[in-house]
């Protein structure tokens, strides 16, 4: 049986609370932690990119390709990612990306949350080549 979007998105979440927790334990100079990070981050995009591309577009709008490159950096282009940007994606843009999951869940989400980089703009900066 195949998971609704409703089900593939509650793993978001998880992977984001999992990601505080290594933030938690220390900083990301510590390659152990910033690695945990990217690895949860990435995850918690995977996850959404588990929806269809309306439920994306209708929580995440024009914002979402930028996530998904977000994602696809991690995943494909780890050695040349700046991970200051990834700890500035972590601090400006995570919160926002958590809050629309949570409206979601509670069946509030109808608008597209994010401006500034990072998840939710400039994916640009994201590696150094």
């Amino acid at each position: 049986m195949s998971r609704t979007d409703q089900e593939q998105v509650l793993d978001a979440p998880d992977h984001i609370a999992v990601l505080h927790d290594h933030l938690a334990r220390g900083e990301m100079a510590d390659s152990l932690i910033a690695d945990a990070v990217c690895l949860r981050l990435a995850a918690a995009i995977e996850s959404v990119a588990q929806t269809t591309p309306n439920f994306r577009d209708r929580i995440f709008g024009d914002v979402w390709p930028v996530m998904w490159a977000t994602r696809n950096r991690i995943a494909h282009g780890y050695a040349f990612i700046d991970m200051s940007i990834i700890r500035s994606t972590v601090d400006r843009d995570l919160p926002g990306f958590e809050s629309r999951l949570k409206e979601q869940s509670a069946g509030r989400a109808n608008r597209h949350p994010y401006s500034g980089r990072g998840l939710s703009g400039d994916v640009g900066d994201l590696h150094r080549e």
